[in-house]
């Protein structure tokens, strides 16, 4: 028997789908429900890995956590890493298997990846009660329904009933809806089952008017109005948190435990990837994360963080262009706290001979750590376990670039026999390991050594719990999806498919 489903999609791109999806997930699972997420395709740099080895998007793995399962390679099949303006490393099941131009891609191996998608989510259909889907953009970007598989697409192979999402925070909320539908084919429309508003700010009943008016331009209902919320924009794909510009939990800010508080800039690096990274440094009470771009914005810092990126010979260009690498020089001669991750870590070091990701051979990197770097073909996936300052501490590692460390002290000692992991240099810190600092003691001892370092009467707070966070605000999603949507409606939706007789809303798109 298969599973029901449901494919939510967006007016736009950060219309909410990704939290959403989390949102019904949770609620459903805390209904007793088996349910599991999936999208067809995913552009990120935000990945993670699976127990499997597997890369997917971040945003999946965390809507995976919300349905209280472990993440696997069905519920994104197909992964688009962006290199540049025009080319995205593409990985399928987990694993990449070249690169290719926006070009080639649409222009027709989209669609011979189409039997891969719908056997990975007839998988999961078969497996659980439900799967959540969600989408990608918006379903009505008719220069690419040619060769979609992620939007209508998807759900017309799959008879999948659609929920769109609109930002109303954004405005325009009723013309995006409207536009949306009236811009699909009618075999599309017939699957465009109703509404849903996200971020809205105010009294309901003023927008119920706007709702009535919508229902009869195009015979859909509105299946919920989700109220605006800080702190919830956990784990998202295409750009900066912008939860990470204040704290992850934003809603709760808590004051210092010590008498100081510490300030860590994170360097904007072009590609950068797994920006989610510094969230546990955000979630700690009376930790301020910035993102900067310019060195005098360094100036303050406690912390340097030169973070991950997809393009490592990109981003220390970059870096000297902008006076950042002069200014991380000066901070390490001065033994002020650096710390790079996975390809921060590698433009650390001496040197880098790249002719996978850049092709730009041998480039000089800036030299604070004994570590060279040669970038092989296969890229590293794993998700390791080891020590650190005493501390246990896990990661996942999505790298090309394979190091040699020549000196320093190693930074993380590894349990699974692959040795060690990283160096440090007096305050100069480096290693591959995303996630680390969601370790609580490994994060708390790196605090406490960064404090003691920048001279701050910094102290960590004793019970500050990651997982317990993530779990939170998790749950905060679940119950916006329980307190303000048509749940009733949402499992009929998702039980039985889109309500038969909808009306066509003209002009419509070509079949």
């Amino acid at each position: 028997m298969t599973g029901g489903g449901l494919l939510v999609a967006g007016t736009t791109s950060d219309a909410g789908k990704s939290v959403v999806t989390a949102g019904i997930c949770r609620w459903l699972v805390r209904q007793g429900v088996k349910v599991a997420p999936f999208k067809a395709q995913n552009m990120s740099l935000n990945s993670f890995v699976t127990r499997e080895g597997a890369e997917i998007g971040r945003a999946q793995a965390m809507q995976a956590q919300a349905c209280r399962i472990e993440p696997t390679a069905l519920m994104n099949p197909v992964l688009l890493k962006p290199g540049g303006e025009r080319s995205s490393q593409v990985v399928l099941l987990g694993r990449p298997v070249g690169e290719m131009s926006a070009r080639g891609y649409h222009g027709g191996r989209q669609q011979r990846l189409l039997d891969t998608v719908l056997d990975s989510l007839a998988q999961l259909r078969a497996t659980y009660d439900a799967v959540i889907c969600e989408g990608a953009g918006s379903p009505a970007e008719i220069n690419l329904r040619r060769t979609d598989i992620v939007n209508m697409g998807i759900a017309r192979n799959a008879s999948l009933p659609v929920l769109v999402v609109g930002d109303i925070d954004r405005g325009g909320v009723f013309a995006s809806f409207f536009g949306t539908v009236a811009l699909l084919s009618r075999e599309d429309q017939e699957l465009v089952a109703g509404f849903l508003v996200n971020k809205f700010r105010g009294d309901v009943s003023l927008l119920e008017p706007g709702l009535d008016m919508l229902h009869g331009l195009t015979g859909r209902h509105t299946y919920g109005v989700l109220p605006f919320r800080h702190g919830l924009g956990i784990d998202e794909e295409d750009g900066l948190a912008v939860s990470l510009r204040g704290a992850v939990r934003e809603s709760a800010v808590t004051a210092p435990v010590g008498e100081d508080v510490l300030r860590i800039a994170v360097c904007a690096v072009p590609l950068m990837s797994n920006f989610t990274d510094v969230d546990a440094l955000a979630a700690e009470p009376g930790v301020v994360v910035r993102f900067v771009d310019r060195p005098e914005e360094l100036a303050d810092a406690d912390l340097v963080v030169v973070p991950g990126t997809r393009g490592t010979v990109r981003a220390l260009g970059w870096l000297r262009e902008r006076g950042l690498a002069d200014a991380l020089l000066r901070r390490a001669a001065e033994g002020r706290p650096v710390l790079g991750i996975c390809g921060g870590y590698q433009i650390l070091g001496e040197r880098i001979e790249d002719d996978v990701e850049s092709r730009a051979g041998r480039v000089d990197g800036l030299g604070l750590l004994p570590v060279r770097v040669r970038f092989a073909r296969e890229k590293t996936l794993e998700r390791p376990v080891g020590k650190a300052l005493g501390e246990s501490v896990e990661g996942y590692e999505i790298h090309h670039g394979v190091a040699d460390v020549r000196g320093g002290e190693a930074f993380v000692s590894d349990d699974g026999g692959n040795g060690l992991d990283g160096c440090r240099v007096g305050q100069t810190w480096g290693t591959h390991w995303h996630g680390s600092l969601e370790s609580d003691g490994f994060r708390r001892a790196f605090l406490r050594e960064v404090a003691a370092a920048a001279g701050r009467r910094f102290v960590p707070a004793p019970d500050t719990s990651f997982a317990a966070l993530r779990e939170e605000q998790l749950d905060r999603l679940g119950d916006l999806i329980e307190q303000h949507a048509d749940t009733d409606a949402l499992w009929r939706l998702i039980e039985s498919g889109a309500p038969p007789g909808l009306p066509f809303v003209p002009p419509g798109a070509p079949a």
